[in-house]
């Protein structure tokens, strides 16, 4: 699926901005080394997502990319349908999203917190056929809560899950990670560049809903090359991903730079300060990739130091409105890259200089690498009339989605004729300098650990349930933001927002807190939030 017009003129610009697929990028590295190391899970996955460790070689990550495509086409799903995704940050996620655009249909990777109801809303939204489900998220089941809400959606044929534990009428996918066949299967022939069509679409937050952020091989391969060039990622490359692949910013700082690099990648769930430094030392983990606000924490943890090799950290802010607080990175550390995230507008990476601090984004142009004479333009960045920062470039998504979005009722990717999105982010620009700084949050919204959740809504809902009840946003070192409820009847309330499929981040605003008296956790064990954002995990080192 190519979105926009397909006139003369965009099909030639098809035709020339590359042709090279992230199913191609797979062919290449197992051409080039099919033993080698390719996709590692974490050495405690069985404990926290549910299911053994996969430890995969280029070959064994061929075969079974394959057998979950001919999985899909036996489904009888045809090219391009929507098939959503919602499983831990573990190997099958990566194989089931290479397994999607093998089969020539469109991936649709869906964030971790979300429940039925805001699975729902986005099924619906983009008419998605399937949906693959599997895991474990604390006491929460991906495939049941996959199944409860296909069932609300009309379009949805199929329930695919990994794992044990199949809800009834689910189809098992587990036999295909060790089976031998069917081989490896031909990609779908494409009239026209197969780079250009639809390869990924996330979700992003409007005040409406969800909205379907539709993006091509050309403009994901774009958004990676960006960060590995401005990481200076090499060939071979091992990089350990902390972030799940549900979003622009996990797909382009995994996935994308892996496959483009033939390197290893090691996935990481929840987080676990001890697993993370025994995979950066037993993999000679060359690239980290953390939130921001961590990053500097597990340097001084010395996690980061048991990784001989480590070369880069990549912190990413998906609030980066606080970057411009964030702390000085030692000289004597490893190189660090701050990624900005707005939403899944787009991103911009900058690597930081001698002095440690984050090096300053200006109006105009965004390179990669950043500051090299003569470098790729991936995007630029401008302040809107009403003051907030807009993107347009080639990692910036050109169209709606579906097709036709734009003369529905639902909320869509709004593209102005110029090629300008907003990503609402408020936003200042020196005079002096050019330098543009991200000032606040988009208004209207919460953003916890980079998942957002529209506050009016939250509201409404919580005041439907526990009239009188109050819920506030409140700013918060690590998170960003977080939310904070108070309600008459505390269990009633959290119990009532579970049953309507509501994100556990609101559940959790009305937890029972402690009180005054109280003992409070030793510094020893200073809890941070997970990556994923939905429970706490301790830091097992002094903060």
């Amino acid at each position: 699926m190519i979105l926009g017009d397909s006139s003369p003129d965009e099909l030639t610009l098809a035709q020339h901005a590359g042709r090279v697929t992230l199913d191609d990028l797979i062919a290449r590295a197992l051409a080039r080394a099919p033993d080698a190391l390719a996709l590692v899970d974490g050495g405690h996955r069985e404990t926290t997502a549910g299911g053994a460790p996969l430890r995969l070689t280029w070959a064994e990550v061929d075969r079974i990319v394959s057998a979950i495509a001919h999985r899909l086409r036996m489904l009888g799903l045809s090219t391009d349908s929507v098939v959503a995704l919602q499983l831990p940050n573990t190997a099958e996620q990566i194989l089931a999203i290479l397994g999607v655009l093998r089969a020539g249909m469109i991936a649709a990777p869906l964030p971790l917190l979300w429940r039925r109801a805001e699975l729902a809303a986005a099924l619906g939204r983009v008419s998605a056929k399937a949906v693959i489900a599997g895991g474990r998220v604390g006491d929460t089941s991906p495939a049941e809560v996959a199944v409860l809400a296909a069932a609300d959606t009309f379009t949805v044929r199929s329930v695919c899950v990994f794992g044990s534990d199949l809800p009834d009428g689910a189809v098992p996918m587990d036999s295909l990670l060790t089976t031998t066949t069917p081989g490896r299967i031909a990609a779908v022939e494409r009239p026209v560049n197969p780079a250009a069509h639809v390869a990924v679409v996330t979700f992003d937050t409007d005040l409406g809903g969800p909205v379907a952020v539709a993006r091509s091989h050309v403009e994901l391969l774009a958004a990676g090359l960006s960060i590995a060039l401005e990481c200076r990622m090499e060939h071979g490359t091992t990089v350990v991903s902390t972030l799940q692949p549900s979003s622009l910013a996990g797909l382009s700082t995994g996935l994308v730079p892996w496959l483009l690099l033939g390197g290893t990648l090691a996935l990481h769930v929840p987080f676990d300060t001890a697993e993370l430094g025994r995979q950066l030392e037993n993999l000679d983990g060359r690239v980290v990739t953390l939130p921001g606000p961590l990053a500097h924490r597990l340097l001084e943890a010395g996690i980061l130091a048991k990784a001989p090799k480590l070369q880069g950290v990549i912190a990413v802010w998906r609030t980066p409105e606080r970057l411009a607080a964030a702390a000085d990175w030692p000289k004597s550390a490893c190189s660090l890259v701050d990624l900005q995230v707005f939403g899944e507008t787009g991103l911009v990476a900058s690597r930081r200089g001698a002095d440690g601090r984050p090096a300053p984004v200006c109006d105009g142009a965004v390179t990669a690498p950043r500051t090299t004479p003569g470098a790729t333009l991936v995007a630029e960045i401008a302040r809107s009339d009403t003051g907030t920062l807009k993107m347009r470039g080639s990692i910036v998504p050109r169209f709606p989605f579906p097709s036709g979005a734009e003369r529905g009722s639902a909320p869509f990717l709004q593209v102005a004729p110029d090629g300008w999105v907003d990503t609402r982010q408020p936003c200042r620009v020196e005079k002096d300098s050019r330098a543009m700084t991200v000032t606040a949050p988009p208004s209207g919204f919460v953003s916890i650990g980079g998942y957002r959740v529209t506050l009016t809504e939250i509201e409404r809902v919580t005041d439907e349930i526990a009239p009188g009840s109050t819920l506030l946003a409140l700013p918060d070192i690590l998170m960003g933001q977080r939310l904070f409820g108070h309600a008459g009847h505390g269990d009633a309330t959290r119990d009532a927002l579970v049953s309507r499929g509501i994100s556990p981040l609101v559940v959790a605003a009305f937890r029972e807190r402690r009180t005054a008296s109280e003992p409070s956790e030793p510094m020893a064990a200073t809890r941070v939030p997970s990556v994923h954002g939905s429970v706490d995990a301790p830091l097992t080192a002094t903060a």
